[in-house]
C-alpha cells in the first residue's frame, strides 16, 4: 500500500521470471499433485490471509507450511492407494512419495553445528557479487528506515541506531553461514511492537495504582 507500483512491479517481475522456470516445469512433471498445491497455497494465502485465530493470521503466515503439509498426505493418499502402479516410469518417480526416501532417511532430531556442509570456499567472482549485493542491502535497509519513520511520522532513526542494528544482522547472518542455513537473520517487528505496547500499558497501570 505504501509502495508506488514504478518500484514494487521490477522487483516482483524479476522474483517472478526467475523462479518461473525453476516452478511451473516442476508442477508439470507431476499435475495430479502439483496443481492442488499451486491452487490451494493461492487460496490460502491470497482469498483467506484474512482468516485469524486467537487474532493470529495463520493463513497468511504459514500457509506455505500448511499446503507443504496437505499436499504431501495427500499424494501419500496417492501412493498408498496404487494411484501410481501403472503409471509411466518417469511419473512414478516426480509423484510417488516413497521414491525419493526423504522421510525414511530423515532423522528425527538433528541438533545443527557449525561447518556442517564442509568447509568454506572462496571463489573471487562470487564474492564481489556478494560485496555487490551487500552494499545495494545496505543502502536499501537504511532508507527503509527512514521511509518507514517519515510513513509513521515518527523520528528517524540515529545514526549510531542504524550502525547498531546492520552490525548485530550482520553478526546473525555469520553465524547463519556457519551453521549452513538456507535463510539470513531477520526480526519480528510487529511482535516486538505489540510486546512492548504490552509491557509499557502494565508498568502504567501499576504506577497509576500507586499514586
Amino acid at each position: 500500500r505504501f509502495f508506488s507500483p514504478l518500484g514494487m512491479a521490477p522487483v516482483v517481475a524479476l522474483l517472478g521470471f526467475g523462479l518461473f522456470e525453476r516452478g511451473f516445469p516442476v508442477v508439470g512433471r507431476c499435475v495430479e499433485v502439483g496443481l492442488p498445491m499451486l491452487i490451494l497455497f493461492v487460496v490460502l494465502s491470497q482469498y483467506l490471509k484474512n482468516v485469524q485465530i486467537r487474532e493470529i493470521p495463520i493463513l497468511e503466515r504459514f500457509s506455505l507450511f500448511i499446503c507443504i503439509a496437505l499436499v504431501w498426505a495427500y499424494a501419500q493418499i496417492l501412493t498408498s492407494g496404487g494411484a501410481y502402479n501403472h503409471s509411466t516410469e518417469v511419473t512414478q518417480i516426480n509423484c510417488r512419495t516413497d521414491r525419493a526416501n526423504l522421510i525414511s532417511s530423515a532423522p528425527w532430531i538433528k541438533i545443527p553445528y557449525p561447518l556442517q556442509w564442509g568447509a568454506p570456499t572462496f571463489s573471487a567472482g562470487q564474492s564481489f557479487g556478494m560485496v555487490s549485493a551487500v552494499l545495494v542491502s545496505l543502502i536499501e535497509s537504511t532508507a527503509s528506515y527512514s521511509a518507514a519513520a517519515r510513513l509513521a511520522s515518527a523520528t528517524p532513526p540515529p545514526a549510531h541506531i542504524l550502525s547498531r542494528g546492520i552490525g548485530w544482522q550482520g553478526i546473525g547472518i555469520l553465524l547463519c553461514g556457519l551453521f549452513g542455513t538456507g535463510t539470513g537473520s531477520t526480526v519480528s517487528v510487529y511482535v516486538t511492537q505489540k510486546k512492548f505496547m504490552i509491557y509499557e500499558e502494565a508498568l502504567q497501570k501499576c504506577f497509576s495504582s500507586l499514586d
